[in-house]
């Protein structure tokens, strides 16, 4: 019978992981996984609070996602993007159906959303003529050279200098305002004169496109406050910027809109996704583009491309999970669990422990931030902490996975990420693991 043993053998011995100093870790071995849960080699059953990487949003091994993986492989398994292919043209219209064909025009597919990030930034430049893309700290666009020079998180520090056309500015954080901001209203208008003076300092003639996370995701589910987004469609308007929403995390369903941005009353210039759009079942991403920047290349070729752009396998079940989406009223779930279990039950636990600072989210989309002092806001550990510094939050997680809920943590924070179409006990649970997890390790 194979082992967890045998399988950590061989991955150490032939596989090179991402983010890892290769000798430090011991992936947990995965041998299945059936809705909200998946399966180690020696039975240990784990709830998957994490999507996986918040990508799993309808769930594992989604039979409906698996058969039409399945029935496209039977008919065409793959073709050349340069041909036309009806799933991946189906998959395309149902993208821009939920987005507005008023808005938007076509969708250019890549294989994940490093890639889609920087194909947006590639249509951006090349629509305005200009160089310089304006992106937040505390965000994460990717791991390419465009894609980690717009990060905004200590993953970029190493693989410094690359793209030096990128600014980062601050944005809202009212937790842990720059701006001295004391409401969300405050922290918005405050934000975006910084922003705005940051626009006019770099020279407004120079920047391409503002690229912005509708809701910031790994570096701290920051949700904008009131007319944030709004306030900087009018500075992108004002200087002609481009406006790129990236929905790679936030996209299809997560937040409870199909869309984050779609919760604020902005249309942005370009859209990037991946994740969602298939629960990450086959590699696949994405450009949504608009009317004019579509114009720009209708007798002018695009450079750029790639060898699997809208691969078949991918598509099929993207157009399986538009239809799962509408079906099985998936938004709808979200926002009633979000509304009536996720919110009052994370409220409750900043109530009742002086770990928890603050608790924020939306939809299917939350964090819970830890803190020393609720007083003072003193981090848990330290933004970047060492291995040693970072032990209170290793505590809390070994805490949870020993009680059968595998954790995303990040920082100083735990995100709530359990796939859109978990059910109320599973929901439930989870929620009580964490909290029996926090007594135990930090209450």
């Amino acid at each position: 019978m194979t082992t967890n043993a045998d399988i950590q053998d061989l991955d150490r011995s032939y596989v090179f992981h991402s983010w890892s100093a290769q000798d430090l870790i011991a992936p947990l071995p995965v041998q299945s996984g059936e809705g909200s849960y998946f399966w180690d080699y020696e039975g240990n059953k784990y709830l998957d609070f994490t999507s996986q990487l918040v990508n799993l949003n309808l769930g594992h091994q989604h039979p409906r996602l698996i058969q039409a993986i399945k029935d496209q492989a039977d008919r065409l398994a793959t073709v050349a993007p340069s041909f036309a292919e009806e799933t991946r043209s189906k998959l395309a219209q149902g993208i821009i159906d939920a987005v507005g064909n008023e808005y938007f025009a076509n969708v250019f597919f890549t294989n994940g959303g490093t890639d889609a990030v920087e194909h947006a930034v590639r249509m951006a430049r090349l629509h305005t003529g200009r160089r310089k893309v304006m992106s937040m700290y505390r965000s994460y666009h990717g791991a390419t050279a465009t894609a980690i020079s717009l990060t905004g998180d200590p993953r970029r520090w190493a693989n410094e200098p690359s793209d030096t056309s990128v600014v980062h500015f601050f944005g809202p954080y009212l937790y842990r305002s720059m701006f001295y901001a004391n409401t969300p209203e405050e922290e918005s208008e405050r934000a975006l004169k910084h922003l705005e003076q940051q626009i006019l300092l770099e020279g407004p003639e120079t920047i391409a496109a503002i690229i912005i996370e509708s809701v910031v995701g790994t570096n701290g589910i920051l949700v904008p406050p009131p007319g944030y987004l709004e306030g900087v469609r009018k500075l992108c308007d004002a200087h002609g910027i481009m406006y790129i929403a990236d929905e790679v995390m936030a996209g299809f369903g997560r937040t409870g809109a199909f869309f984050a941005y779609q919760h604020f009353n902005v249309v942005p210039d370009l859209i990037t996704f991946a994740k969602g759009v298939n629960s990450g079942y086959v590699p696949l991403g994405g450009v949504v583009i608009s009317h004019a920047i579509r114009a720009t290349f209708g007798t002018r070729a695009f450079p750029g491309g790639l060898t699997y752009s809208g691969h078949s396998l991918a598509c099929a079940p993207g157009v399986e999970t538009l239809k799962i989406f509408e079906e099985e009223q998936t938004l709808a779930h979200v926002n009633d669990l979000a509304d009536r279990i996720i919110k009052p039950r994370l409220e409750a636990l900043a109530d009742k422990f002086d770990c928890v600072g603050e608790v924020r989210g939306v939809g299917m989309f939350w964090a819970i931030e830890f803190v020393k002092n609720k007083a003072t806001r003193e981090p848990l550990v330290p933004f970047n902490p060492s291995a040693e510094e970072n032990a209170p939050m290793l505590a809390l997680a070994a805490g949870c996975k020993e009680r059968g809920l595998w954790p995303f943590t990040h920082f100083n924070r735990m995100h709530v990420v359990p796939p859109l179409n978990i059910s109320e006990a599973e929901l439930e649970e989870g929620l009580d693991i964490i909290e029996a997890a926090i007594e135990a390790t930090l209450g």
